[in-house]
């Protein structure tokens, strides 16, 4: 019988034939795609003479059915995994990087591309048509085409391993958050708690075969309110004691040496390249250029954010003292009682928002956003096939009807998924043939789930993480470019957050929720008075959570540009560079380095800045609408022209001038954060 992944997908546009996939067709698929791609390379190499065409164009076309079964493959590792995929990870990564390395250290490959790049001013190339040059040709010196044989091997093995190790970081993290579970015995003990969240507990007991008790997790929906609303201190530190030592018990799950070995090859890689260090390597091909860049930007930041950081901690442990008498502010009081000096100030909090933010009329809110600004609208599909029952599927189609892109939506914690919420996509954008091939993009995340006399109410947190996430879903279901490697998404690190974090920015006006933030119950909008307080309360604490921003920038520069033998003990070196930016006392035994999935299993190592970094692109870029109405059309145009459209197709600081029409200023972002 044919394996599914490989054969035509007989499913609308092409999509992931869920329902025909079992774990056992994954090996032998990619296994068989790999032979595919290397034939592909044969055939590139054997064109007599180099062009752009034959050579890097033919490139960046090769080995589009791997790349398609590698993404649902490490998809599913990430949003429904088991104990069976993630051992088949294990085997599959290797051969991925193995087969990466071998066509990018091919050098007759590498020749042609070489010949062709040192023509680039001899041919009439567009401005894509460079940049996919330039790109392709600093990937091969990136990855060691230009090392000797022994070089070239020794890469190979640094590859393999941190292939590895980046996959047995994360699998500790998911099951450490897995198999933690504390249970309530008692009511009394759940004081402050909102009656949604104790019902959501109990359903966690339930389902856990503890009925009559209340469960929590460490799943964001079932830890933070509990951080948030707790009266009991007790329980409160008891979980913040369970989430920040994740992975760093010294037991089999701990991933202390994990990072050591982790630091230690990516500094190695980098020399073996001529980097002074992974920070040098990965700047290169940043906004930033280099680390000196990324950390006088840190510290412009700091400078800024620490004196009113120190006074919204000092405000909180004064509201502590008088509200409860407590003498000794501790981190697991911190989220507590700042929620209840927001409440007291603003007459806000989470759970008089939760009932205006119904999980599907949010959904249809950033849906009819979307269509407002972009024409495009999204028709739920039961066609095409999914990987879980709780995934929904949509066609998204243009202003003129005609097919877009597919879209998923995948909301709600599962033992199989990992934290937090991510955007990613299952086949890229790309022009061949003249054949425009719309890309499948999808959303996961973890939100508070439905109960049995409630449907899932999100707070105004979730609200701004759906709009965030699908800020990216918009980057890669509106590319129009020619080449998948710069479309969509494919763009400088500290640029990707851009469509992300602007869109945020709709969540915050009345013109907008106006459209979706409608009482569950009574159907009634949600208030101008309670929009103007999420406005006011907008940056509350915002001198505190910028230095927690920046604090995690300075983690992942202080690892990716210090000598790897000079960090003989993670928690010491963790607790140094955090110095400056600890406002609360440290508690002996956290760890948040060994949980820190962005850097040491995403692709945010030396990268984490970018975050912010695009806040001030994000602050410029929406002033601009706010001046001409946030569902300006004109303004909406040239943003998805300039910036959604064309994915990496030119420089960003290219890009964002066509749309802004200047370079940006931090100005507004610190305006916005309330610095200024």
């Amino acid at each position: 019988m044919t394996n599914p992944l490989l054969a035509d997908y007989a499913t609308p546009f092409e999509t992931a034939p869920f329902h025909l996939i079992h774990t056992e067709h994954f090996l032998p698929a990619i296994t068989e795609a790999i032979q595919l791609a290397k034939a592909e390379i044969e055939i590139i190499k054997s064109e007599p003479l180099p062009t752009f065409e034959n050579t890097v164009e033919a490139l960046d076309r090769s080995g589009k059915k791997l790349g398609v079964i590698s993404s649902i493959f490490f998809n599913l590792n990430s949003a429904e995994t088991n104990d069976e995929i993630q051992k088949l990870a294990r085997e599959i990564s290797p051969l991925l990087t193995a087969h990466a390395n071998d066509v990018l250290l091919d050098q007759e490959l590498f020749q042609r591309v070489a010949q062709v790049f040192g023509e680039k001013d001899k041919q009439s190339l567009s401005a894509e048509q460079t940049t996919l040059l330039e790109k392709t040709y600093k990937s091969f010196v990136r990855n060691g085409a230009k090392l000797n044989p022994e070089g070239a091997v020794k890469l190979r093995e640094i590859d393999r391993q941190l292939a590895q190790l980046s996959l047995k970081f994360g699998e500790n993290v998911l099951a450490e958050t897995n198999k933690y579970v504390y249970f309530v015995d008692n009511e009394k003990d759940l004081e402050g708690l909102p009656d949604g969240i104790k019902e959501a507990a109990a359903q966690i007991a339930e389902e856990k075969g503890q009925p009559g008790k209340w469960a929590f997790t460490l799943d964001y929906p079932s830890y933070v309110p509990a951080m948030t609303y707790a009266k009991s201190r007790e329980l409160r530190k008891t979980l913040f004691m369970a989430y920040n030592t994740k992975a760093a018990k010294g037991d089999e799950l701990d991933n202390k040496e994990t990072i050591k070995e982790l630091l230690k090859l990516r500094h190695e890689r980098s020399n073996l390249l001529g980097y002074a260090s992974h920070a040098h390597f990965v700047l290169e091909e940043r906004m930033a250029k280099n680390p000196k860049a990324v950390m006088d930007f840190l510290d412009s930041f700091l400078q800024k954010a620490k004196p009113k950081a120190e006074a919204d901690v000092r405000e909180v442990a004064e509201f502590a003292k008088k509200t409860d008498g407590l003498e000794n502010l501790e981190r697991w009081d911190f989220g507590y009682y700042s929620e209840l000096l927001k409440k007291e100030r603003y007459a806000l909090d989470d759970e008089l928002l939760r009932p205006f933010f119904q999980l599907e009329k949010v959904v249809d809110g950033v849906f009819q956003t979307a269509e407002k600004l972009f024409g495009i609208t999204f028709v739920p599909n039961s066609e095409i096939p999914v990987y879980h029952p709780e995934v929904t599927a949509y066609e998204v189609k243009d202003r003129e009807g005609k097919h877009l892109a597919v879209f998923y939506a995948d909301f709600f914690p599962r033992p199989g998924k990992r934290n937090g919420a991510w955007m990613t996509s299952f086949r890229g954008q790309c022009i061949e043939n003249g054949q425009d091939h719309r890309p499948h993009v999808s959303i996961v995340c973890n939100f508070t789930k439905p109960t049995k006399s409630k449907p899932s109410l999100l707070t105004f947190n979730e609200v701004t993480t759906l709009f965030h996430e699908f800020g990216h879903a918009l980057h890669g279901m509106m590319a129009r470019g020619t080449y998948e490697s710069l479309s969509g998404t494919s763009v400088y690190w500290d640029f990707v957050e851009l469509p992300s974090q602007i869109f945020e920015n709709w969540c915050y006006e009345k013109e907008c929720l106006d459209i979706f933030a409608k009482h569950y119950q009574t159907g009634e909008k949600i208030s101008a008075e309670l929009i103007e307080k999420i406005k006011n309360a907008a940056n509350f604490q915002q001198g505190y959570m910028t230095l927690r921003q920046i604090s995690f920038g300075l983690l992942d520069m202080a690892y990716h540009s210090t000598e790897p033998e000079k960090i003989s003990d993670i928690a010491a070196f963790e607790q140094e560079v955090m110095k400056k930016t600890d406002l609360l006392p440290k508690v002996p035994g956290t760890l948040m380095s060994t949980s820190f999935s962005h850097i040491f299993q995403g692709g945010y190592s030396s990268g984490y800045y970018s975050y912010k970094w695009a806040e001030v692109l994000d602050a410029d870029a929406f002033e601009l609408f706010s001046e001409r109405g946030i569902f300006d059309q004109e303004t909406a145009k040239s943003f998805e022209k300039n910036v959604l459209a064309a994915g990496g197709s030119e420089h960003p600081s290219i890009l964002y001038k066509r749309f802004r029409g200047r370079e940006p200023k931090p100005d507004a972002l610190l305006r916005r954060s309330g610095l200024i």
